[in-house]
C-alpha cells in the first residue's frame, strides 16, 4: 500500500503542483502567520501593511512535508516566539491540528506525531528538533478565522 501512495503522491505533484508560498516580512519580527489552506488570506497579509509587522507568513498543506519545513524554518529563526494559526484547515490531511497535537505531545520514536489523527504524520524531524520547537515557540490557535481585520489586533498584539 505504500508503494501505491507514493505513486499517487508523485502524479498528484504533477498533475497539480502546489508551489510552497512563504513571504518574509520584518527580520527582527517574533511573528510568524500559518494561514493553513487559506491562500486569499495569505495573500490579503502579504499585501497589508502587516508584511512588515511579521517575521514570515505562508500556509501549510500537509500534515508531513508541510509541518517538517515549517519547524525547520522557525527553530532556524530564533526570533520567532508566536505562530499564529489561523484559516482553514485543509480537509482530509488537517496539518493544523497535527500541528497542535506535535506541539503539545511531540513525536513517538516512529517520528509519528502523537495524537494526530491526520492519514499520515509521520515526520522526519528527530526529537531534538521537536523539542526545540516546543520550547521556542508559543502557538496561538485561530484556527477557522478567515478574516484580516479580526487577526490584525492579534498580529500586532503578539509583537514583542
Amino acid at each position: 500500500m505504500n508503494l501505491i501512495e507514493e505513486i499517487a503522491g508523485e502524479l498528484c505533484k504533477i498533475l497539480l503542483p502546489i508551489e510552497d508560498r512563504i513571504y518574509f516580512g520584518n527580520p527582527k519580527s517574533t511573528v510568524a502567520v500559518c494561514t493553513l489552506s487559506s491562500m486569499k488570506l495569505l495573500d490579503e497579509i502579504v499585501n497589508s501593511s502587516l508584511i512588515s509587522k511579521v517575521n514570515v507568513a505562508g500556509r501549510l498543506l500537509s500534515e508531513n512535508k508541510g509541518i517538517d519545513m515549517l519547524v525547520r524554518h522557525v527553530i532556524s529563526n530564533p526570533e520567532i516566539s508566536v505562530i499564529i494559526l489561523c484559516g482553514k484547515d485543509t480537509v482530509g490531511h488537517k496539518p493544523g491540528y497535527s500541528l497542535l497535537c506535535l506541539h503539545k505531545n511531540g513525536i513517538d520514536k516512529d517520528g509519528k506525531i502523537i495524537g494526530s489523527q491526520s492519514p499520515d504524520p509521520i515526520l522526519s524531524l528527530r526529537n531534538n528538533e521537536v523539542i526545540k520547537f516546543q520550547n521556542q515557540v508559543k502557538i496561538i490557535d485561530r484556527m477557522g478565522e478567515i478574516n484580516i481585520s479580526n487577526l490584525r489586533s492579534e498580529i500586532i498584539n503578539k509583537i514583542q
